[in-house]
């Protein structure tokens, strides 16, 4: 990213495990800690992945280990509007993940897909073939039939998820763009993403009282918790990174690709071991229909991405 012009396969794959295999471990640890603790506050967990990230990334500076710009007031112009996207992304994130199983918040995260596709065409002008769109379709199709058989169903989780697709798919758009733009860099972003975020939510914490409930809550003596709630904190930092690296080395849509394909591990580990999915037939179909849709649509993805390099080797 910042100096590769052209990232070799290697990069791109690369860049394409280390965010499938942190969205996993993340979501894996939100919804342990969340909903296996039952910890009340999903801010005061937001708050601890923006803090560690910028902590780590401070010091990774201070220790030159890595660079980015200093602070100034172009920094604001700079990042708007991704600070706010990151934000909405991260608290509907978090709640939708204490409010679902995680088998539905994996299929309802489906419609991050189409708002990318959408997103891409309008502001990065890109035109996606009649494949990709029939493969989204499929995904979206099955997600509508699970949703209509959700015996779990949560008004307040749906609308959460639905917020964080929205989220989502702008935040990976624009991010792109900025990082096409080669002001800031992977790591400038990720750290005044955390930077220009942690005292509004801070804020926002006090007043509707989840800093109270956070300090009241009784499991702060139990290690198991500890150390799932430092490592969610930690993994949020991670996470944000390794979008920015994805979304670098590749694109926004194929950032979309890797999260749709490690959502399709957590759909079924999460029936299993999730421990609030409600079982149905049309729901488990409707859920395989949207899985299904999703292994096509990556192919065609990786495919034509694959395709579109070989016409530019060629030209060279």
């Amino acid at each position: 990213m910042g100096a590769d012009e052209n990232p070799t396969l290697s990069q791109r794959l690369g860049g394409a495990c280390f965010y499938a295999s942190s969205s996993i471990l993340i979501v894996m640890l939100n919804k342990s800690v969340l909903t296996g603790y039952n910890f009340p506050s999903v801010k005061i967990v937001g708050i601890g992945q923006m803090v560690a990230a910028v902590v780590i990334l401070l010091l990774g500076k201070k220790l030159k280990l890595i660079n980015f710009p200093d602070f100034d007031v172009s920094i604001f112009s700079k990042m708007f509007p991704l600070p706010l996207l990151y934000l909405g992304n991260l608290i509907c994130g978090l709640g939708s993940t204490k409010s679902l199983s995680l088998p539905m918040f994996t299929v309802l995260r489906r419609f991050s897909i189409l708002l990318t596709m959408i997103l891409e065409i309008y502001i990065l002008e890109k035109i996606p073939s009649k494949l990709i769109v029939f493969s989204v379709m499929l995904m979206i199709g099955g997600a509508l039939v699970a949703a209509l058989n959700d015996l779990a169903f949560d008004m307040t989780g749906y609308i959460l998820i639905l917020l964080n697709d929205i989220f989502t798919a702008a935040n990976n758009v624009y991010m792109k763009k900025k990082l096409d733009a080669k002001d800031l860099g992977k790591y400038g972003i990720t750290y005044y993403n955390s930077l220009l975020m942690v005292l509004p939510v801070m804020l926002l914490a006090f007043t509707t009282g989840d800093v109270e409930a956070a300090q009241n809550y009784k499991g702060w003596s139990d290690m198991g918790f500890l150390i799932q709630f430092v490592m969610t904190c930690i993994m949020g930092f991670i996470l944000m990174y390794s979008v920015t690296v994805c979304t670098g080395y590749n694109s926004a849509l194929t950032t979309a690709v890797v999260g749709c394909l490690k959502n399709i591990v957590v759909t079924y580990v999460g029936m299993v071991f999730g421990g609030d999915y409600v079982f149905s037939w049309m729901n488990f179909v409707g859920i395989n229909i949207s899985v299904f849709g999703s292994i096509v649509y990556s192919y065609y993805v990786f495919k034509e991405r694959q395709s579109t390099s070989t016409v530019e080797a060629s030209k060279c």
